[in-house]
């Protein structure tokens, strides 16, 4: 395998890895509460370049990375040739990028909603 191609997709399971934590990782709270640190960043950066419309920086490091391996970039962001073609059949618009932002942050409200409701708890009954 081409270096250049090893490479860009280590990128893009780094990116989908990234974009499971923003998404899920507050879940991670209830095992590990040190997580909230990087999470709630992530979960910022993944917000705002939603709402932002803007492109995640790995999705131009892949597209370097297959063009320098020979192979062709894509046009769009990574969730455009990703994900919204297992989620959705037709193309990413502006509209449904605004609804992913707010969808992460919504289940990370709910998330941490319930964590802090249940360290409350705890700490009442410890008293």
């Amino acid at each position: 395998m081409n270096p250049y191609q090893f490479l860009a997709d280590t990128v893009v399971l780094i990116h989908l890895a990234f974009t499971i934590f923003v998404v899920f990782g507050g879940l991670l709270i209830f095992f590990k509460p040190w997580i909230i640190w990087p999470h709630i960043p992530a979960v910022l950066w993944g917000a705002v370049i939603e709402f932002a419309g803007w492109i995640c920086p790995l999705t131009p490091l892949e597209n370097r990375l297959r063009i320098k391996g020979g192979g062709d970039g894509y046009a769009g962001g990574y969730i455009e040739h990703y994900i919204i073609p297992i989620l959705y059949p037709a193309g990413l618009t502006r509209e449904i990028q605004v609804i992913l932002g707010i969808m992460v942050v919504i289940i990370n409200m709910i998330v941490y909603g319930i964590f802090f409701v249940k360290l409350i708890r705890r700490k009442k009954i410890d008293q």
